[in-house]
């Protein structure tokens, strides 16, 4: 007979870090160094979009969204991680894994919509370059934020809700963090339903931006060996083919780390891999190959950091005046 655990009284157990006591500081700094890597870089690019009017372009209205959206999913994962090192626990309250495993799907979905939006205006910009004012319009460009995050938000949070419970048969998370299978594992009862409904989200939204980027760097393609232009081609194999490299790694990390919970014979150790790649990477490495890598960005930041440099050098002059 099944035991019933309350949600309430009752602290769940993320899987061990594995880690000897000789490891567990150096592992401490890394992955708090990690964590405010990621946030200083997103923020970089953060400030650099919003402090500067020329910025102010569709294509990086939508890349603002990115850097926010990588912040949530890392402010999701490192906290809790750092937290565990310190206390040497691996307990967590079932309202903070609920939470946890809720932002970390919000990362990923609003990860591949944010990255198959900024495919959508690539190819207006290179395939309807004439039609690119009108299509990607302020109004036009809000309501694409605004269906980004409803459709985030709302399907990703009845996946979760789905599985909330007030009582559990299990306390034993499989991962080294919360997620939605994981969590899932907890439930009494039949979860046919949960099931049903977390094929269906990993269909839309693994689906739905797949088809999309494919489409539209296609006609990238087609428009750019018609056009036949050197600049177009070098462009274009540089703005996009980075954008595809990272958007496919993050989808193929993602899916199999979804498709491996469901297959038994899959190596834990492999799946947590998957899993913790797909939330680590992207935030470091977004950055770097969306932001200053760009070179309107890259050259935003360097007077931004130069007009902050010569402000703090002048209120110092001035006040060694005084």
């Amino acid at each position: 007979m099944d035991l019933n655990f309350s949600i309430y009284t009752t602290s769940l157990t993320l899987e061990s870090l594995d880690l000897p006591p000789s490891n567990v500081f150096p592992a401490f700094i890394f992955v708090t160094l990690t964590y405010c890597f990621i946030l200083v870089f997103n923020m970089t690019v953060l400030l650099t979009i919003a402090l500067n009017r020329k910025l102010h372009k569709p294509m990086y209205v939508l890349l603002f969204n990115l850097p926010l959206n990588d912040m949530v999913g890392a402010t999701a994962f490192f906290p809790q991680l750092v937290s565990s090192l310190l206390s040497q626990s691996r307990s967590i309250t079932y309202s903070a894994c609920f939470v946890q495993a809720l932002l970390i799907h919000l990362y990923g979905a609003g990860s591949l919509l944010i990255l198959t939006a900024m495919a959508y205006d690539r190819y207006i910009a290179i395939c309807c370059p004439l039609k690119y004012n009108s299509l990607m319009s302020s109004s036009n460009l809000l309501k694409i934020i605004i269906i980004i995050w409803i459709l985030d938000f709302s399907l990703i949070g009845l996946l979760l809700a789905l599985n909330y419970r007030k009582e559990i048969c299990s306390t034993k998370i499989v991962e080294i963090f919360c997620n939605n299978p994981s969590l899932m594992k907890l439930v009494c009862g039949d979860t046919k339903l949960n099931n049903y409904y977390g094929l269906f989200v990993i269909a839309f939204f693994d689906g739905l931006s797949l088809l999309i980027v494919v489409f539209t760097y296609v006609q990238i393609l087609i428009t750019v060996v018609v056009k036949r232009q050197s600049d177009a081609k070098s462009k274009a194999i540089q703005t996009c083919g980075t954008h595809l490299i990272v958007f496919l790694c993050f989808q193929f990390t993602s899916v199999f780390a979804f498709i491996a919970h469901r297959i038994e014979t899959t190596s834990p150790s492999l799946r947590q891999a998957f899993f913790a790649s797909a939330i680590i990477f992207p935030p470091i490495l977004n950055p770097l190959i969306y932001g200053l890598n760009t070179k309107e960005i890259r050259q935003n930041f360097i007077f931004l950091f130069r007009k902050v440099s010569s402000t703090k050098k002048n209120d110092k002059l001035s006040g060694m005046k005084r």
